[in-house]
């Protein structure tokens, strides 16, 4: 089934300016960018964006390192699309991560991991809208 996913390519990325190559992996992959922009959140952005781990220990770091320096943040659609950008991703811990995820290869540690995607449906929805309002978003033939 077609479905969308949000992507942030995460500011420790933006800074060794992976963006093209994380980009082309999923575009190899066979997903469609159906949105992109680059954006420069503030803590409120940050925290409101990541409310579901308020009161973890990793929140505040997690917090600060997000607006340290741009996100881009995108909508990335295909046929099963939050799975297979999941797999590519790769694990959390980039220790844990394959060597042929985009984790695997450019993550630095947990906090610092290149990329953030949807894990749900659901998700991928309040995600979505909380970046992007539903006339950005392409919607590709057949899709």
């Amino acid at each position: 089934m077609y479905r969308y996913s949000l992507v942030l390519i995460k500011p420790d990325a933006i800074r060794r300016k992976l963006c093209g190559e994380i980009i082309s992996t999923y575009e190899k992959a066979g997903l469609d960018l159906c949105s992109i922009k680059i954006i420069q959140m503030d803590r409120d952005i940050a925290e409101g964006f990541y409310h579901v781990h308020k009161g973890k220990e990793f929140f505040q770091r997690l917090i600060n390192f997000m607006v340290s320096a741009p996100t881009i943040a995108m909508v990335l659609g295909g046929n099963d699309a939050i799975k297979k950008i999941r797999e590519i991703n790769g694990l959390t811990d980039p220790k844990e991560a394959t060597e042929t995820t985009i984790r695997g290869k450019w993550a630095l540690d947990v906090t610092r991991n290149s990329v953030h995607a949807s894990d749900s449906p659901e998700s991928a929805e309040s995600e979505i809208a909380y970046f992007f309002p539903a006339f950005e978003i392409l919607k590709y033939e057949g899709a």
